[in-house]
Protein backbone atom coordinates (compact mmCIF):
# COMPACT_ATOMS: atom_id res chain seq x y z
CA UNK A 1 0.00 0.00 0.00
CA UNK A 2 1.39 3.37 -0.74
CA UNK A 3 0.55 6.49 1.16
CA UNK A 4 0.28 10.26 0.06
CA UNK A 5 1.97 10.71 3.28
CA UNK A 6 5.18 9.70 4.50
CA UNK A 7 3.95 8.37 7.80
CA UNK A 8 6.72 5.56 8.27
CA UNK A 9 9.72 8.63 8.47
CA UNK A 10 11.63 8.42 11.66
CA UNK A 11 11.30 11.82 13.44
CA UNK A 12 14.04 11.69 16.20
CA UNK A 13 12.18 13.16 19.09
CA UNK A 14 15.21 12.93 21.40
CA UNK A 15 16.14 16.39 23.00
CA UNK A 16 13.15 17.51 21.81
CA UNK A 17 11.65 17.79 25.91
CA UNK A 18 8.81 15.01 24.31
CA UNK A 19 7.49 13.27 28.13
CA UNK A 20 7.12 10.55 25.61
CA UNK A 21 10.67 9.50 24.21
CA UNK A 22 13.07 11.75 26.81
CA UNK A 23 12.13 9.73 29.54
CA UNK A 24 14.25 7.34 28.32
CA UNK A 25 16.77 9.48 27.13
CA UNK A 26 19.99 7.57 27.29
CA UNK A 27 18.72 4.09 27.44
CA UNK A 28 17.97 1.49 24.63
CA UNK A 29 14.46 1.64 25.29
CA UNK A 30 11.60 2.16 22.83
CA UNK A 31 8.66 4.56 24.21
CA UNK A 32 5.48 3.09 23.68
CA UNK A 33 3.43 4.70 26.06
CA UNK A 34 2.59 8.18 26.59
CA UNK A 35 -0.96 8.59 23.63
CA UNK A 36 0.88 10.75 21.08
CA UNK A 37 1.92 10.09 18.02
CA UNK A 38 5.52 10.06 16.10
CA UNK A 39 4.19 11.21 13.05
CA UNK A 40 4.89 15.19 11.98
CA UNK A 41 1.09 17.03 12.40
CA UNK A 42 0.01 18.21 9.01
CA UNK A 43 1.53 20.38 7.14
CA UNK A 44 -1.07 22.75 6.43
CA UNK A 45 -1.35 23.18 10.64
CA UNK A 46 2.85 23.63 10.88
CA UNK A 47 2.59 26.30 8.06
CA UNK A 48 -0.58 28.74 9.78
CA UNK A 49 1.66 28.41 12.86
CA UNK A 50 4.58 29.69 11.11
CA UNK A 51 2.77 32.29 9.78
CA UNK A 52 1.85 33.25 13.39
CA UNK A 53 5.25 32.95 14.75
CA UNK A 54 6.69 35.57 11.50
CA UNK A 55 4.30 37.68 12.29
CA UNK A 56 6.42 38.29 16.08
CA UNK A 57 3.80 39.31 18.54
CA UNK A 58 2.14 36.78 20.77
CA UNK A 59 -0.26 38.52 23.05
CA UNK A 60 -3.18 37.49 24.61
CA UNK A 61 -5.63 35.65 21.87
CA UNK A 62 -9.23 35.63 20.72
CA UNK A 63 -11.41 32.63 19.76
CA UNK A 64 -11.60 33.28 15.66
CA UNK A 65 -14.66 34.19 14.25
CA UNK A 66 -15.13 31.31 12.21
CA UNK A 67 -14.02 28.43 14.97
CA UNK A 68 -17.80 28.05 16.19
CA UNK A 69 -18.86 27.78 12.30
CA UNK A 70 -16.41 25.32 11.55
CA UNK A 71 -17.37 22.77 14.91
CA UNK A 72 -20.61 23.21 13.65
CA UNK A 73 -20.39 22.18 10.02
CA UNK A 74 -17.97 19.12 11.16
CA UNK A 75 -19.80 17.89 13.83
CA UNK A 76 -22.54 17.48 11.46
CA UNK A 77 -21.12 16.10 8.84
CA UNK A 78 -18.64 13.68 10.41
CA UNK A 79 -20.95 12.19 13.21
CA UNK A 80 -24.53 13.55 11.61
CA UNK A 81 -24.94 15.60 15.03
CA UNK A 82 -26.64 19.16 15.03
CA UNK A 83 -24.84 21.30 17.69
CA UNK A 84 -26.09 25.08 18.10
CA UNK A 85 -23.07 27.32 18.33
CA UNK A 86 -23.96 28.69 22.13
CA UNK A 87 -23.07 25.37 23.30
CA UNK A 88 -19.73 25.62 22.54
CA UNK A 89 -17.51 25.80 25.61
CA UNK A 90 -13.32 26.26 24.60
CA UNK A 91 -11.33 24.89 27.36
CA UNK A 92 -7.70 23.63 27.82
CA UNK A 93 -7.48 19.91 27.32
CA UNK A 94 -9.55 17.23 28.03
CA UNK A 95 -8.39 17.15 30.91
CA UNK A 96 -9.37 20.16 32.37
CA UNK A 97 -12.94 19.31 30.89
CA UNK A 98 -12.81 15.94 33.45
CA UNK A 99 -11.93 17.71 36.37
CA UNK A 100 -13.81 20.78 36.32
CA UNK A 101 -16.93 18.64 35.42
CA UNK A 102 -15.85 16.93 39.01
CA UNK A 103 -15.32 20.40 40.98
CA UNK A 104 -18.71 21.69 39.53
CA UNK A 105 -20.95 18.70 39.35
CA UNK A 106 -20.37 16.90 42.77
CA UNK A 107 -19.71 17.51 46.22
CA UNK A 108 -17.23 16.12 48.50
CA UNK A 109 -17.21 12.74 49.41
CA UNK A 110 -19.88 11.78 46.67
CA UNK A 111 -18.86 9.03 44.65
CA UNK A 112 -18.18 9.30 40.99
CA UNK A 113 -19.07 6.58 38.11
CA UNK A 114 -16.83 5.41 35.63
CA UNK A 115 -16.04 2.31 33.97
CA UNK A 116 -12.34 0.60 34.12
CA UNK A 117 -10.35 -0.17 32.94
CA UNK A 118 -9.95 3.45 31.97
CA UNK A 119 -7.46 6.73 31.05
CA UNK A 120 -5.75 7.24 34.28
CA UNK A 121 -6.88 10.72 34.81
CA UNK A 122 -10.22 9.26 35.36
CA UNK A 123 -9.00 8.04 38.53
CA UNK A 124 -7.02 10.73 39.26
CA UNK A 125 -9.19 13.65 38.96
CA UNK A 126 -12.23 11.49 40.95
CA UNK A 127 -9.57 11.05 43.73
CA UNK A 128 -7.93 14.46 43.73
CA UNK A 129 -11.26 15.99 44.12
CA UNK A 130 -11.66 14.03 47.19
CA UNK A 131 -14.79 11.98 45.36
CA UNK A 132 -15.45 8.25 45.68
CA UNK A 133 -15.14 6.42 42.75
CA UNK A 134 -17.29 3.91 41.94
CA UNK A 135 -16.00 1.09 39.22
CA UNK A 136 -18.09 -0.22 36.48
CA UNK A 137 -16.06 -3.30 34.60
CA UNK A 138 -16.25 -3.24 31.21
CA UNK A 139 -16.63 -7.03 30.04
CA UNK A 140 -15.74 -8.58 26.51
CA UNK A 141 -17.24 -11.13 23.95
CA UNK A 142 -14.80 -12.71 21.54
CA UNK A 143 -14.62 -9.41 19.21
CA UNK A 144 -14.53 -6.63 21.69
CA UNK A 145 -14.83 -4.86 24.83
CA UNK A 146 -18.12 -4.48 25.91
CA UNK A 147 -20.58 -2.03 28.28
CA UNK A 148 -22.43 -5.21 29.71
CA UNK A 149 -26.34 -3.49 30.47
CA UNK A 150 -26.79 -6.52 33.33
CA UNK A 151 -23.56 -4.54 35.12
CA UNK A 152 -25.79 -1.33 34.70
CA UNK A 153 -28.02 -2.08 37.11
CA UNK A 154 -25.48 -2.74 39.76
CA UNK A 155 -26.12 -1.15 43.49
CA UNK A 156 -26.45 2.25 43.91
CA UNK A 157 -24.88 4.27 46.84
CA UNK A 158 -27.82 7.04 46.48
CA UNK A 159 -25.21 9.80 46.44
CA UNK A 160 -23.97 9.54 42.95
CA UNK A 161 -24.52 12.46 40.34
CA UNK A 162 -21.80 12.10 37.62
CA UNK A 163 -20.74 9.38 35.32
CA UNK A 164 -17.68 9.29 33.33
CA UNK A 165 -17.33 7.72 30.33
CA UNK A 166 -14.74 7.66 27.39
CA UNK A 167 -15.84 6.55 23.96
CA UNK A 168 -13.69 5.61 21.87
CA UNK A 169 -12.71 3.83 24.26
CA UNK A 170 -8.98 4.26 26.16
CA UNK A 171 -7.60 2.04 26.64
CA UNK A 172 -9.39 -0.94 24.85
CA UNK A 173 -10.05 0.48 21.43
CA UNK A 174 -14.04 0.04 21.61
CA UNK A 175 -16.48 1.69 19.55
CA UNK A 176 -19.70 1.74 21.40
CA UNK A 177 -22.50 1.01 19.67
CA UNK A 178 -26.20 3.09 19.67
CA UNK A 179 -27.66 0.29 21.66
CA UNK A 180 -24.74 0.36 24.22
CA UNK A 181 -25.34 4.13 24.46
CA UNK A 182 -29.55 4.02 24.57
CA UNK A 183 -28.51 1.25 27.71
CA UNK A 184 -26.23 4.19 29.69
CA UNK A 185 -29.01 6.83 28.90
CA UNK A 186 -31.74 4.46 30.70
CA UNK A 187 -29.52 4.18 33.53
CA UNK A 188 -28.74 8.29 33.89
CA UNK A 189 -32.66 9.10 33.74
CA UNK A 190 -33.29 5.90 36.11
CA UNK A 191 -31.00 7.51 38.27
CA UNK A 192 -30.65 11.37 37.77
CA UNK A 193 -27.26 11.32 36.93
CA UNK A 194 -25.03 13.60 34.61
CA UNK A 195 -22.89 12.01 32.07
CA UNK A 196 -18.83 13.67 31.30
CA UNK A 197 -17.94 11.92 27.95
CA UNK A 198 -14.10 11.60 26.58
CA UNK A 199 -14.63 11.42 23.17
CA UNK A 200 -11.27 12.80 22.06
CA UNK A 201 -10.77 9.86 19.50
CA UNK A 202 -13.80 10.12 17.59
CA UNK A 203 -11.90 10.42 14.42
CA UNK A 204 -9.59 7.63 14.89
CA UNK A 205 -11.77 5.03 13.66
CA UNK A 206 -9.65 1.86 12.28
CA UNK A 207 -12.74 -0.49 11.98
CA UNK A 208 -14.13 -0.62 8.33
CA UNK A 209 -17.86 0.34 8.32
CA UNK A 210 -17.75 1.60 12.37
CA UNK A 211 -18.57 4.97 12.98
CA UNK A 212 -18.30 7.03 16.20
CA UNK A 213 -21.44 8.33 17.93
CA UNK A 214 -21.60 11.03 19.94
CA UNK A 215 -23.10 10.08 23.27
CA UNK A 216 -25.53 13.35 23.22
CA UNK A 217 -26.36 12.50 19.57
CA UNK A 218 -28.89 9.82 20.67
CA UNK A 219 -31.26 11.39 21.48
CA UNK A 220 -32.92 14.94 23.09
CA UNK A 221 -32.55 13.41 26.43
CA UNK A 222 -29.24 12.66 26.00
CA UNK A 223 -28.06 16.05 25.31
CA UNK A 224 -29.71 17.98 27.95
CA UNK A 225 -27.69 15.82 30.54
CA UNK A 226 -24.32 15.83 28.98
CA UNK A 227 -21.19 17.37 29.04
CA UNK A 228 -19.08 16.14 26.06
CA UNK A 229 -15.28 16.81 25.17
CA UNK A 230 -13.60 16.56 22.05
CA UNK A 231 -10.01 18.10 20.38
CA UNK A 232 -7.97 18.05 17.56
CA UNK A 233 -5.25 16.84 19.56
CA UNK A 234 -5.06 12.72 19.41
CA UNK A 235 -6.13 13.26 15.89
CA UNK A 236 -3.59 15.82 14.16
CA UNK A 237 -1.02 14.90 16.38
CA UNK A 238 -1.14 18.59 18.29
CA UNK A 239 -1.49 17.54 21.79
CA UNK A 240 1.45 19.88 23.22
CA UNK A 241 -1.41 22.85 22.55
CA UNK A 242 -3.60 22.27 25.10
CA UNK A 243 -7.45 22.75 23.17
CA UNK A 244 -10.45 21.13 23.51
CA UNK A 245 -14.23 21.82 23.73
CA UNK A 246 -17.08 20.84 26.31
CA UNK A 247 -20.47 20.89 24.18
CA UNK A 248 -23.21 21.61 26.36
CA UNK A 249 -26.24 21.81 25.57
CA UNK A 250 -28.62 22.30 29.09
CA UNK A 251 -27.92 26.07 29.60
CA UNK A 252 -28.32 25.75 33.31
CA UNK A 253 -25.32 22.93 33.17
CA UNK A 254 -22.96 24.92 30.96
CA UNK A 255 -23.88 28.37 32.61
CA UNK A 256 -22.43 26.29 36.07
CA UNK A 257 -19.64 25.06 33.91
CA UNK A 258 -18.58 28.18 32.67
CA UNK A 259 -18.42 30.00 35.78
CA UNK A 260 -16.54 27.17 37.30
CA UNK A 261 -13.89 27.53 34.14
CA UNK A 262 -13.60 31.14 35.00
CA UNK A 263 -12.58 30.54 38.26
CA UNK A 264 -9.96 27.91 37.37
CA UNK A 265 -8.44 27.67 34.08
CA UNK A 266 -6.30 30.26 32.15
CA UNK A 267 -7.07 31.54 28.82
CA UNK A 268 -6.59 29.90 25.47
CA UNK A 269 -3.51 31.13 23.85
CA UNK A 270 -3.21 32.06 20.14
CA UNK A 271 -1.33 29.23 18.80
CA UNK A 272 -3.66 26.23 19.87
CA UNK A 273 -6.37 28.33 18.85
CA UNK A 274 -4.57 28.52 15.42
CA UNK A 275 -3.84 24.91 15.76
CA UNK A 276 -7.24 23.64 16.41
CA UNK A 277 -9.01 25.68 13.58
CA UNK A 278 -6.51 24.99 10.69
CA UNK A 279 -7.15 20.77 11.85
CA UNK A 280 -10.89 21.21 11.71
CA UNK A 281 -11.15 23.72 9.03
CA UNK A 282 -8.78 22.92 6.34
CA UNK A 283 -9.60 20.02 3.95
CA UNK A 284 -6.22 19.09 3.26
CA UNK A 285 -6.12 18.00 7.16
CA UNK A 286 -8.73 15.66 6.24
CA UNK A 287 -7.01 14.60 3.48
CA UNK A 288 -3.89 13.91 5.80
CA UNK A 289 -6.41 12.00 7.98
CA UNK A 290 -7.69 9.46 6.02
CA UNK A 291 -4.11 8.40 4.83
CA UNK A 292 -3.36 8.34 8.64
CA UNK A 293 -5.64 6.10 9.63
CA UNK A 294 -4.82 3.71 6.33
CA UNK A 295 -1.50 3.46 7.94
CA UNK A 296 -2.63 3.22 11.43
CA UNK A 297 -5.17 0.27 10.32
CA UNK A 298 -2.35 -1.38 8.92
CA UNK A 299 -0.34 -1.29 12.14
CA UNK A 300 -2.88 -2.21 14.09
CA UNK A 301 -3.29 -5.46 11.80
CA UNK A 302 0.43 -6.22 12.36
CA UNK A 303 -0.03 -5.70 16.57
CA UNK A 304 -2.86 -8.13 16.50
CA UNK A 305 -1.66 -10.54 14.50
CA UNK A 306 1.86 -10.83 15.75
CA UNK A 307 0.37 -10.46 19.27
CA UNK A 308 -1.82 -13.26 19.21
CA UNK A 309 0.67 -15.79 17.64
CA UNK A 310 3.07 -15.37 20.66
CA UNK A 311 2.79 -17.57 23.78
CA UNK A 312 1.29 -16.27 26.75
CA UNK A 313 -0.25 -12.78 25.26
CA UNK A 314 -3.89 -11.82 23.50
CA UNK A 315 -5.32 -8.98 21.86
CA UNK A 316 -8.89 -8.02 21.30
CA UNK A 317 -8.62 -5.95 18.18
CA UNK A 318 -9.01 -2.12 18.64
CA UNK A 319 -12.01 -0.62 17.14
CA UNK A 320 -10.48 2.40 17.30
CA UNK A 321 -7.70 5.03 18.64
CA UNK A 322 -3.52 3.49 17.93
CA UNK A 323 -3.83 2.08 21.33
CA UNK A 324 -3.49 -1.59 21.91
CA UNK A 325 -4.88 -3.06 25.15
CA UNK A 326 -2.91 -6.21 25.66
CA UNK A 327 -3.97 -9.14 28.08
CA UNK A 328 -0.44 -10.50 29.91
CA UNK A 329 -1.97 -12.39 32.50
CA UNK A 330 -0.73 -15.97 31.54
CA UNK A 331 2.89 -14.24 31.89
CA UNK A 332 2.23 -14.78 35.61
CA UNK A 333 4.22 -12.01 36.28
CA UNK A 334 3.69 -9.18 38.95
CA UNK A 335 4.23 -6.07 36.59
CA UNK A 336 4.27 -7.06 33.17
CA UNK A 337 5.54 -3.27 31.74
CA UNK A 338 8.26 -3.65 34.17
CA UNK A 339 9.20 -6.78 32.67
CA UNK A 340 9.29 -5.70 29.20
CA UNK A 341 11.44 -2.55 30.47
CA UNK A 342 14.55 -4.97 30.72
CA UNK A 343 13.96 -6.13 27.18
CA UNK A 344 14.15 -2.12 26.09
CA UNK A 345 10.38 -1.76 25.87
CA UNK A 346 8.30 1.17 27.51
CA UNK A 347 4.27 0.54 27.75
CA UNK A 348 1.93 2.29 29.74
CA UNK A 349 1.32 -0.34 32.83
CA UNK A 350 -2.20 -1.27 33.28
CA UNK A 351 -2.42 -0.95 36.90
CA UNK A 352 -2.77 2.82 36.22
CA UNK A 353 -5.73 1.77 33.89
CA UNK A 354 -7.47 -0.81 36.53
CA UNK A 355 -5.86 -3.89 35.72
CA UNK A 356 -2.56 -4.88 36.61
CA UNK A 357 -2.55 -7.56 34.35
CA UNK A 358 -2.43 -5.68 31.13
CA UNK A 359 -0.19 -3.42 28.83
CA UNK A 360 -0.75 -0.97 26.60
CA UNK A 361 1.03 -0.61 23.38
CA UNK A 362 1.10 2.48 21.60
CA UNK A 363 1.22 1.68 17.83
CA UNK A 364 1.29 5.12 16.13
CA UNK A 365 4.63 4.96 15.16
CA UNK A 366 6.64 4.02 12.20
CA UNK A 367 6.48 0.47 10.80
CA UNK A 368 10.46 -0.06 11.57
CA UNK A 369 9.91 0.80 14.85
CA UNK A 370 6.71 -1.35 15.26
CA UNK A 371 8.42 -4.59 14.03
CA UNK A 372 11.26 -3.87 16.28
CA UNK A 373 9.19 -3.70 19.41
CA UNK A 374 7.07 -6.70 18.52
CA UNK A 375 10.70 -8.45 17.89
CA UNK A 376 11.60 -7.43 21.39
CA UNK A 377 8.43 -8.95 23.06
CA UNK A 378 8.71 -12.06 20.89
CA UNK A 379 12.34 -12.15 22.77
CA UNK A 380 11.29 -11.29 26.27
CA UNK A 381 8.53 -14.03 26.48
CA UNK A 382 10.97 -16.37 24.92
CA UNK A 383 13.65 -15.43 28.00
CA UNK A 384 10.66 -15.67 30.58
CA UNK A 385 9.89 -19.23 29.67
CA UNK A 386 12.91 -20.67 28.53
CA UNK A 387 14.09 -21.82 31.67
Amino acid sequence: MTYKYNFNKLVNRLNSDSLKWNKYNNRNIIPLWVADSDFYSPECIRQELKKRINHGIFGYGIEPKNLSEIIVKRFLKFYNWKIDPSWIVYINGVVSGLNLSIRTFTKKNASVITYIPIYPPFIQSILLHHRIPKYIYLSHNKKKWILDPNILNSEMLGNEKLIMLCNPHNPTGSVFSYKELENILYFIKKHNLIICSDEIHCDLILQKKTKHIPFASIHPEAEQCSITFMSPSKTYNISGLNFAVAIIPNKKLRTKFILSKKKTLPNIDIFSFIAATTAWGNNQCNDWLTEQIKFLRKNRNILVNKINNISYLNILKPYATYLGWINCKNMKVTNPSLYFEKYGLKFSSGKDFGDSNFIRFNFACSRIILYKALERIEYAINKLFIS
